[in-house]
């Protein structure tokens, strides 16, 4: 059973992908916990609007910029893409923590620099999710799937814990740091995957209309239309903690910023769990055709 488990990580390319992302990921939460703490706490006095705005502005990109991105991560090399992607999103965390360390960090200098980060992540997504297609065969993409969920919520489980204790001994600076620090991980995995072993999709040439090809696949299919709108009404609506942890945290308990940290933590342990009970689903054989990227329209994406 755990052989099934764990068996995409047979595969040396997805051990060193996975091993980076963890690392990676831990530095993302650790930003997240970070950057509501300093806009809340530090920069504004307990200002919950702030806070938010600074949430709205790291995701705003994605919602605008996600269809093209998919575009870009099908026309060209996704490792590539990810090595870029990746050393701005990390360029953005260090210069962050290098201002509010030196003391100079303002409101407008976390609204900036949240965009950039979201603008990064907008074009890494796509070709970050799909690219676990090319360094996987079929027979373990399903595995693979699974266990990239479970890393990610592993990350989500430690990362606000690390961030909380970092944040009460040192502040949000060195936060900031190691995440952008963190960064190196993946781009190590990314510069030593055996490219012999990485089974490219073949690239879509430029055309026009190709985003809008996209978006009638989409209209075109009903099922994937109601778990677009399930995921908008969720996200909408059900996925505001990031905001209103903070907010509890500092005004309701008048906790620090350990107890913040341990808040995150604890509400993932749940989807912790849940990620661990779906690596042991069996492979099927129609996996590659259910998530590999297609010839042409935007990259397909797994789940995180």
């Amino acid at each position: 059973m755990a052989t099934k488990m764990f068996r995409a990580l047979s595969i040396r390319n997805y051990r060193l992908w996975v091993i980076g992302a963890l690392v990676s990921n831990i530095g993302t939460w650790m930003q997240r916990v970070a950057q509501d703490w300093l806009v809340l706490t530090e920069l504004t006095n307990n200002d919950g609007t702030a806070t938010g705005i600074v949430t709205g502005l790291q995701f705003l990109p994605v919602l605008l910029l996600a269809p093209y991105a998919g575009l870009i991560a099908d026309r060209y090399e996704k490792r590539k893409v990810l090595l870029c992607t990746q050393s701005f999103m990390g360029l953005c965390a260090l210069v962050l923590g290098t201002l509010v360390l030196l003391d100079v960090a303002q409101l407008w200098h976390v609204y900036v620099l949240a965009t950039a980060l979201g603008v990064g992540s907008a074009f890494d997504a796509p070709a970050r999710q799909a690219f676990v297609s090319e360094i996987v065969p079929g027979t373990h993409l399903t595995n693979a799937v699974a266990l990239n969920s479970a890393n990610f919520n592993l990350a989500r489980l430690a990362g606000p814990g690390v961030a909380g204790l970092v944040i009460a001994a040192f502040g949000t600076g060195p936060a900031f740091l190691i995440n952008g620090f963190s960064f190196i991980a993946v781009l190590f995995s990314l510069t030593n995957l055996d490219r012999s072993q990485i089974h490219a999709a073949k690239r879509v040439v430029r055309a026009k209309g190709q985003v809008k090809e996209g978006f009638d696949y989409v209209r075109g299919r009903r099922d994937l239309l109601l778990i677009f709108g399930l995921a908008f009404v969720v996200g909408t609506f059900g996925l505001n903690f990031q905001l209103t942890n903070a907010m509890m945290a500092a005004q309701v308990f008048g906790v620090g910023a350990g107890e913040y940290g341990m808040l995150g933590t604890i509400m993932a342990v749940g989807t912790f769990a849940g990620a661990c009970w779906r690596p042991g689903a069996p492979g099927r054989g129609g996996a590659t055709s259910s998530w590999a990227p297609r010839s042409s329209g935007p990259a397909h994406c797994c789940p995180p």
